[in-house]
């Protein structure tokens, strides 16, 4: 019984180290980066549309995607922030 119950606490720490931690990990950096979100950052959104930030306000982000057209969206729903797009516009 011994070794049965040293098989489950070893599996619930594989499965936790595997893929409890390594999500919670991910979620907590996509937040820090919704929190850093900027007017003028190029941002691509979890439905694949890519635009210019013109505005953020608490919870809602107005992403322009083509000159003209501006979509108010969701904070949650920016997927990440296209960096190579944005390291352009520093330099």
């Amino acid at each position: 019984i011994l070794s049965t119950v040293f098989f489950l606490v070893l599996m619930i720490g594989v499965f936790y180290f595997f893929f409890i931690l390594p999500e919670r990990q991910r979620r907590q950096r996509h937040q820090e980066m919704l929190s850093q979100v900027a007017r003028g950052d190029k941002v691509i959104t979890m439905g694949g549309i890519c635009g210019v930030v013109k505005k953020v306000d608490n919870d809602r982000i107005w992403v322009e995607v083509q000159e003209g057209v501006v979509l108010k969206m969701v904070r949650e729903s920016i997927a990440e922030r296209d960096s190579a797009a944005n390291r352009g516009q520093q330099e």
